[in-house]
Formats: structure tokens, C-alpha cells, sequence
């Protein structure tokens, strides 16, 4: 028979171990995306002198359907460019949208995945997507921090499962690739 303190110390270790899995480790560098994955969005921010390039995986994009949740498995890109400059200005195209350079300053991702949202308390919990940040290489930011993406992402509950951009795509119907 069991003790209750060896199933005390087992149910801790197990509770300690699903922890550790936890966060944007569990989150692989998807080799490939731009060729792979479909851009749906690019995101002009001025204030940052970035524009925002937004892809998704293509199973999860085919699948998408508005004002359901996205399936287990999708994966949303952000990856942030560099706006070009010209002489003292960010350049601007004849619609008047940033121009992104070709280098690559981030790459962020959000992953969801059946029970992820279990390791984290229900105030901070985005259904079951979780965050990673990569450098343009495909190495993790090691100084990254990530309440910043829970808190915000809170606030798109419901029909937009999380997200912003994506889900705002699929509503206004998205085209079929």
C-alpha cells in the first residue's frame, strides 16, 4: 500500500513537472512558415516604424469558420519588419502604407493546443493558446516576457477565440487559398 506522503510527494512532482511545460518552450520554430504557412494580414505600426507581417497555417486557415473557435493545432505568425526609410521618414507606397524592409526584427507565435490552458491560472488563461518569441534566426528571446500577450489577447474572448487580426480576417470572410 501507498503512503499518503509518497502520494503526496508524487502528485506534487507531477503538478510541478506540467508546470515546467508550461509557456513558449512547448512552442516549436516553425521551419519554413513564409513558404508554407498563408499570409493573410500585413499590420502597419508607425508608432513602432514596423509592419506587421501575419501568417497562418494553412490546415488551420482552410478550416477557419466565423464565430467558431479555431482547431487544436492552429498556429498564428507575427513576424515584425523594419519600415524602409527614406532620408529622415519610414517610406510609404502609393496608398500611403509603410514599406517593410526585408529584415526581420521578431518573429511571434501563438499556438493552440488541447489542456494548455490548465497551467495557467483562469485570470490570465486564454482558452488554450500560449505564446513564444523568437529572434529572426529561430532562437528563442531569452529576456521575453509574456503577461503582456495574456492580458491583452483577454479582451478577444468568445467568437475570436483570442485573437485579433485572424479572427477579424475570417468574419469579413477570408478568401479560400
Amino acid at each position: 500500500m501507498t503512503s499518503p506522503a509518497i502520494l503526496g510527494a508524487c502528485t506534487l512532482a507531477l503538478l510541478a513537472s506540467a508546470a515546467a511545460l508550461a509557456g513558449p518552450e512547448r512552442i516549436a520554430w516553425p521551419e519554413g512558415y513564409a513558404e508554407r504557412f498563408v499570409l493573410y494580414n500585413m499590420v502597419d505600426r508607425p508608432d513602432r516604424g514596423t509592419v506587421r507581417f501575419m501568417y497562418v497555417d494553412r490546415a488551420s486557415h482552410d478550416a477557419a469558420r466565423p464565430g467558431e473557435p479555431l482547431p487544436y493545432g492552429t498556429v498564428l505568425i507575427m513576424e515584425d519588419h523594419k519600415a524602409r526609410i527614406e532620408g529622415d521618414r519610414p517610406a510609404r507606397d502609393s496608398d500611403g502604407r509603410l514599406v517593410p524592409a526585408e529584415e526581420v526584427t521578431n518573429v511571434f507565435l501563438m499556438q493552440k493546443e488541447q489542456g494548455w490552458g490548465e497551467a495557467y491560472p483562469p485570470e490570465l488563461r486564454n482558452g488554450d493558446w500560449d505564446y513564444a518569441w523568437f529572434l529572426p534566426d529561430g532562437s528563442r528571446k531569452a529576456d521575453a516576457k509574456f503577461e503582456g500577450c495574456f492580458s491583452c489577447h483577454l479582451n478577444r474572448e468568445g467568437e475570436r477565440d483570442f485573437t485579433f487580426t485572424f479572427a477579424k480576417y475570417v468574419l469579413d470572410g477570408k478568401p479560400r487559398h
